[in-house]
Order: structure tokens, then sequence, then C-alpha cells
């Protein structure tokens, strides 16, 4: 089967082929590292978390994604100015929380994460390519700013679909250097008022980068001058995303094949920003929610829809996932036993939804419904169709990232792990006493056994496939 995207810059949902047989890159444009994130910040990376796990598991790609760290920039120096720390600390505290969250909901890492003050030779070669191709130029003002002329460019505009006379003008340096205000700053000279160390020589004077010169570099560093797949928030589409293709194909660069743009998440019907007061920071989030289930809640809409976050979301999600855990509990004879091998045949309804440009809603539904299938066998005695149910439902939620018996959700504690087998071990003969008590009659000493049990905080259950053990306020089933 043929994976399908909606192309941001053709408006077409297009057959995806990529530029190497076989490999796919992709840059995603990371978090700007001056605030710990929100629940909205990380939606950008969960969405194309999925996207790329379908790349591997789908159709067997060989897939570098690149994610940068934005780590020098206006808001970081305002935030630094406001808290009396090095900008670099700010940043790298961010930095740190924010990689934090996204291990926590379950995130590959990704093939390099490259920060933008390691890449501020490749920045200035580009920027001089594209002075030499007459798209650019050095302000006449000795502010050493550099700036992209976009008049120049007779492009500029395509990705949003805009005329140069209606877009607004470009607010990132000061407009009296500028040929016309919606030229944009590649470079921007050292001011006295900010930190010497935020600072970089180049042959146009000391400075740090514009915003979006970081990201064209980064990505042509790690994956060419044309790749496969950029992508991002919508809100990066302008100027971020209009500015990086417009000075990237001004230099000669293919660069990206796909613009690909998920959705906001979004609070009374306004995109959640600290700046609106709606945001709900992701470590508090996590420490409140189970991360499987705020995983799922980011998952389970379509990546370019919107997420309208209420009192009730969460909570809905958490319903989800609890009946996928509860089929997979009574099917299973152990929740270490069943991680997906790789080889599992995807069902075709599942394939084919996230064919369509990722249409997690109908793969959802085909899990939900392997999960009642299942449920029904088990019901029904039918072992066999059940235990096939459940390798289906593994595999399939391994590939969205919320697979419930994935390591990630039990925190890869290795010494709870072990304390967990020494007590499988000690339960297991318990239970087996019991069922020896059972089918010899003795109906008193298999009932003390429960009893016993009970007291433990062991729950025992009688299935069809034998009897089960839990932890009567835990997550573990044998």
């Amino acid at each position: 089967m043929t994976l399908r995207l909606q192309d941001s810059l053709t408006g077409e949902l297009r057959d995806f082929v990529p530029v190497t047989p076989g490999k796919v890159g992709i840059y995603i444009c990371g978090l700007t590292t001056q605030a710990p994130p929100h629940l909205g910040h990380v939606r950008f990376a969960v969405a194309f978390d999925v996207l790329r796990r379908w790349l591997t598991r789908g159709h067997g790609y060989d897939v570098t994604l690149i994610r940068n760290v934005t780590d020098i920039d206006d808001k970081i120096l305002t935030k630094s100015a406001e808290t009396g720390e090095p900008w670099y600390a700010v940043s790298y505290r961010n930095e740190v929380e924010t990689s934090a969250a996204l291990a926590g909901l379950g995130v590959l890492p990704p093939t390099y994460e490259p920060r933008a003050t390691g890449h501020v030779p490749e920045m200035v070669t580009l920027m001089e390519q594209i002075i030499e191709k007459g798209h650019a130029y050095p302000a006449g003002d000795g502010s050493g700013d550099v700036y992209f002329d976009v008049r120049s460019w007779p492009s500029y505009g395509a990705l949003t679909k805009q005329r140069i006379d209606d877009m607004a003008a470009a607010e990132d340096a000061d407009p009296r250097g500028k040929r016309d205000p919606r030229d944009f700053a590649l470079w921007k000279g050292h001011k006295s008022d900010e930190p010497a160390t935020a600072s970089w020589p180049t042959p146009f004077g000391p400075g740090r980068p514009g915003w979006h010169l970081e990201c064209s570099a980064m990505a042509r560093k790690y994956l060419g001058d044309t790749f496969d797949i950029h992508g991002g928030g919508v809100d990066l589409r302008f100027p971020h995303h209009e500015n990086e293709l417009a000075q990237s194909t001004a230099a000669g660069l293919g660069f990206a094949n796909y613009w690909l743009h998920n959705g906001w998440v979004t609070m009374g019907g306004e995109k959640m920003s600290k700046s609106l007061g709606n945001s709900l920071r992701v470590s508090t989030v996590l420490e409140e929610h189970r991360p499987l289930v705020v995983r799922y809640y980011l998952t389970a809409a379509h990546y370019r829809s919107m997420i309208e976050y209420q009192e009730t979301s969460l909570a809905e999600a958490a319903s989800a996932v609890e009946r996928i855990e509860g089929f997979l509990k009574r099917a299973l004879p152990g929740v270490v036993t069943a991680m997906p091998t790789g080889d599992e045949e995807l069902p075709e309804d599942f394939r084919a939804s996230l064919d369509d440009d990722l249409g997690v809603s109908g793969a959802l539904a085909v899990i939900h419904e392997t999960v009642r299938a299942g449920n029904t066998a088990l019901d029904e005695g039918d072992l066999e169709d059940a235990a096939d149910a459940a390798r289906l439902v593994v595999a399939m939620t391994d590939v969205l990232g919320v697979n419930p018996l994935d390591p990630t959700w039990s925190g890869g504690d290795g010494a709870n792990e072990d304390a967990m087998a020494a007590l499988d071990s000690l339960v297991r003969d318990r239970v087996a006493a019991r069922a020896k008590a059972r089918a010899a009659r003795d109906w008193a000493t298999a009932d003390a056994i429960r009893d016993e049990l009970t007291e433990a905080g062991i729950a025992v259950e009688d299935t069809a496939a034998g009897a089960r053990w839990s932890l009567a306020r835990g997550k573990a089933e044998h």
C-alpha cells in the first residue's frame, strides 16, 4: 500500500516517495527553550513520533529524524534579563525539562538533536551563499544585521499562499536598515545591551543568527540539500517555515519535498500559550495523570486537527486506555512477555487508515474493535482467537506509541522488575496450591489461601485461561 500525506506547500494529498529509496529524512523544528513546555508545546513531537513509527514499522524505511533545539533567541535573552541568569543557563534548564517531558510521553529520541549555537559556521556559509546569489544584503546602517530581500525572490509566500504586499512587516529587527519592512533577519548584529557570550564573529560583524537561518542550516547539514519531510506546528508556517523555504531555495537548495503541519492544543477555542494564561505544564500533567493516558490523548486526534482541551479530556482517554489494558490483562499470561516482534501482520483496515495521511482515528477504531472481538472470544472460551487478538492489539498500539505493555510506561525500574519477579514466584506457588485444593474439592483450604492472598493485597481472578493474580492497587498482573 502507498502512504499519502497532505503537503502544506501544494495543498494536495500526495503519494509519499522518498528522495533515496529505503531511507527517509525528517526535520522537525524543536522548541525554543525560554520556558518549560506545556501540553500544547509537545503535541508536534507526539504527532511526528507516530509518523516516524509508521514509516519504520509500516513501510520498513530507515528513518533519520532531526529535532533541533533553538537555544539562542530574542525570547531567551529577554528571559535571561528578567531573571538575572545567564542566557545559556535559562536555555539548558528548559532543554532538560523538555527532553524529560518528551521521554515521559514515550516520544522516541531523535537521530540527532543539534543545538543552534553549535552550528554557526554552517549558518554563515549559507548566509554568504544567499548574498552571493543576490537575495540578501548586509544592512547599510552599520548595525551588523543581514536581511533576506523578499522582493528579490518571486516565489516568496508560496507556502502560505500570500502576496508580499498583504504580509505584515517582519518585527525581528530595527526596520531602518531594511529595504522593505517585510525583509527578515538572517543575522542580528551585536547590541551593547546584550551579553558578549551571545555573539559570534562573521565577515559582517559580530552577532547572532536569526531564527529562520538556524533551521535551514541545520537541516542541510544533517539531511543534505534536498530531503523528504519538514514538519512542525501550524503556527510555524508563517513566518518561520515560509522564510526557511525562501532562504534555502534562494541559495539553490532543493530543501524539503513535503511540508507537514500539526494543529494546536486549544483551551476555550484559543491556542494554548503562556501569554493567555491557559497553559498546562507537562511536568505537572504527568504528575497528575498517567503518562500513557496523556500520550493517548495527544495521539487520538488527527495530527492536522485542533485539540480542544477540557476538564474531561484526560478522563475520556483514561477510559479508552483501560479498555485496552483490561483485555490484555485477561488474555495474556504476563505483562513482560508480549512485546511485538515486528513480524506481526497488521490488519488491512489499520494499515489503510494510517496510509491515508496518518488517519489515527480509523486506526484506533480497528484497535478497539479487535479488543471487543478478543473479549468475546474469551467469554466463549476461545483462547486461541483471544491470544491472536491480543498479539494484534499489542502490535497496533505499539505503532502508535500507546502500547500498555511497553516498558516505557513502567518507568524502566530494574529493581522494581526484580522485586515483581520474586513476588510472582511466591504468589504462583500459593496459586498453584489453591488450584490443587480446588481440584481435590478442599474448598476450605482453597478459600483460606485466597483469603491469605487478599490480606496481602493480592487479588486472584479465575478465568477461562486459568487463575490470574494482580496487586489489588497496582498495575502488574500475571
